[in-house]
């Protein structure tokens, strides 16, 4: 892999953010971003934040904007004074449903112009994936300096 050809997935990937982005609203992507951890399971801030690779702050910031929008309830674990539950409301589901048919239709409308749009679809899912890999092997890492400095 040459320099240029990652320079130039890079620069194709925020160009990319940035047509997704026209293509989310209403929402903002960091929006959702957040109501999709929360329609895939996710219920606490502390795991959306690394999940995300966000600060905490970040994530209060998002959550509450999206509760104050109707999209997102926050309700009180059990056993758990400082534990705040996070769910999605019928509205907050509606439009992460919504929103990821136009990004989807967007990646599809961008990989059709490719000559394999399948391998497309497969390296972007397949770039997920290694995001997720990359974010747990930083949090191990994180955990293991944390755990050498006691």
């Amino acid at each position: 892999m040459t320099d240029a050809s990652l320079h130039a997935a890079v620069d194709a990937l925020a160009r990319l953010a940035r047509m997704l982005e026209r293509s989310a609203a209403p929402l903002s992507l960091a929006d959702f971003r957040v109501l999709s951890a929360l329609d895939a399971g996710e219920d606490r801030a502390s795991r959306l934040a690394e999940r995300l690779a966000v600060g905490k702050p970040a994530i209060s910031a998002t959550v509450d904007s999206l509760a104050k929008r109707g999209l997102v309830t926050r309700t009180k674990v059990d056993g758990d004074q400082r534990a705040t539950a996070l769910a999605l409301t019928d509205d907050g589901a509606a439009q992460v449903r919504e929103v990821k048919e136009r990004l989807a239709q967007r990646v599809g409308a961008v990989t059709s112009l490719m000559g394999d749009p399948g391998s497309g679809i497969r390296a972007l899912a397949e770039l997920g994936d290694a995001i997720e890999c990359y974010h747990a092997h930083q949090q191990a890492a994180r955990q293991a300096e944390r755990k050498a400095g006691e």
